[in-house]
């Protein structure tokens, strides 16, 4: 029978274990360093001060976070002009996206690419981004958690780009940007304030692949965007 003291030891043994385990599953974030087996840890203070886009997704595209970061095979931070006025922000993902590593880049991102030119606009132009930057399986909804975990990214993202606009694509993103149940009909056609933002909510691209009939009214959503957005140029 083990003594006291071998008991004791053997807990805290075991204890740091865990600690270490728990520290590798949900810690902060965890980066693998080039030619080597060690990860180490960047803390939410060091990333909060990143001074560019591109160093924030440095700091977090090894997120694991959450569940979604293994299952991943990119990590889809968002593409465009750092400096944009308008922001377009979608819910996360897909097959295509993760593939190469950038949003909206299949079907729904052909047809968002036609929306943008229909305001005159150019890809290159605006900045797009979704709330996850890692794709759910079988492309379901973001779960709470997960963009609960992601929000603070998409937040920095934001502040950095200082947008003078955020057009939020389809029904997740607008009621989890403005913290509402609302339906997206009655999002729709008004201009709302994402602290200080003006925002602004149309259908995402992927639901107009699956209903025409939206089109129009997405195209309405657009040209009131439009509108606000000359506006805004004439007077600055």
């Amino acid at each position: 029978m083990p003594s006291l003291e071998e008991e004791f030891h053997s807990v805290i043994e075991n204890t740091k274990q865990y600690l270490v385990q728990q520290t590798d599953l949900f810690g902060n974030i965890i980066y693998k360093e080039e030619k080597k087996e060690e990860v180490t840890m960047v803390s939410d203070e060091q990333w909060g001060k990143a001074k560019s886009l591109d160093e924030l997704n440095k700091q977090i595209c090894t997120c694991l976070k959450c569940p979604l970061g293994a299952t991943r095979t990119n990590f889809v931070f968002g593409v465009g002009n750092p400096n944009a006025d308008v922001m377009f922000i979608g819910e996360a993902p897909g097959a295509d996206e993760d593939a190469q590593g950038e949003p909206f880049v299949g079907r729904a991102g052909q047809l968002l690419n036609k929306i943008i030119e229909a305001v005159q606009m150019k890809r290159e132009d605006v900045y797009i981004c979704n709330i996850l930057k890692c794709r759910p399986p079988g492309n379901r909804d973001p779960q709470p958690t997960e963009m609960e975990t992601c929000t603070p990214y998409l937040t920095e993202q934001i502040k950095l780009v200082k947008p003078k606009f955020i057009i939020c694509l389809g029904r997740i993103s607008a009621q989890w940007l403005l913290q509402t149940n609302a339906t997206l009909g009655s999002l729709r056609e008004k201009v709302h304030d994402y602290h200080g933002t003006k925002l602004i909510v149309t259908y995402h691209p992927a639901a107009l692949l699956r209903n025409p009939n939206w089109k129009y009214p997405a195209w309405e959503d657009m040209k009131m965007f439009k509108k606000l957005y000359d506006e805004l140029k004439a007077n600055n």
